[in-house]
């Protein structure tokens, strides 16, 4: 079962990679993940990539496609895997095209998890971390019983800044810009399937299901 997954931030994206990657045992692959690891062993692609990013700049498509197919060939590989956070660009996805057929492990379908904009900057602001013990809480779903104070150990809650709305609206207007391409370009190869976000955990990975179940 071969799988990308699209959605926008504070969509339950990576919430539902994870249940898809233990439900079919199959591995959850996130570009970023990957990235840190090959710089942290610092493999050949990863010592690449390393260059790039100690400048600041972003790391070129060839290593990071590099850096995919090498992960593509291990063995956990061989009945399938979830992509989260690739392709972002058309070219992008012609490139993981040309390397998911010469491996022999073609897309079966690109599931884009779709949540309204308004939901998600209130599911994102609305999120706060203790400073002292780094437990979450959430203002309007798992608040903690003392304003501002964290129920475990007492510490002060804070927002991080990719919490804060303007800051959303800017990570969402990214992500819309660089996905909408993508949202027509795997229309058009007529694997692409639209899951509505908005329901519970175990509703939209239900959702999900049903769609792999009948693939």
């Amino acid at each position: 079962m071969n799988i990308v997954l699209f959605g926008p931030p504070g969509a339950g994206k990576g919430t539902q990679a994870k249940e898809l990657s233990e439900f079919y045992n199959i591995p959850h692959i996130s570009t970023g993940d990957i990235l840190r690891e090959n710089v942290k062993n610092e493999t050949e692609l990863g010592s690449k990539a390393k260059e790039y990013m100690d400048k600041g700049e972003l790391v070129p498509d060839e290593v990071l496609i590099g850096i995919i197919k090498n992960r593509l060939v291990e063995p956990d590989c061989e009945n399938g895997y979830i992509l989260d956070g690739y392709p972002r660009t058309v070219n992008q996805a012609d490139a993981l095209e040309d390397i998911l057929n010469k491996l022999e492990k073609p897309l079966e379908v690109v599931l884009n998890i779709e949540v309204p904009e308004g939901e998600l900057i209130t599911r994102l602001s609305g999120r706060r971390i203790c400073s002292n013990c780094g437990a979450n809480y959430h203002l309007k779903f798992s608040p903690p019983e003392n304003d501002g104070i964290c129920d475990v150990c007492g510490g002060k809650l804070y927002q991080r800044d990719d919490d804060k709305e303007e800051v959303i609206k800017q990570r969402l207007d990214t992500y819309n810009n660089q996905t909408a391409p993508l949202i027509d370009y795997y229309k058009r190869k007529d694997i692409l399937v639209n899951i509505d976000g908005t329901g519970n955990v175990e509703d939209v990975f239900e959702e999900i299901r049903g769609v792999l179940d009948n693939l």
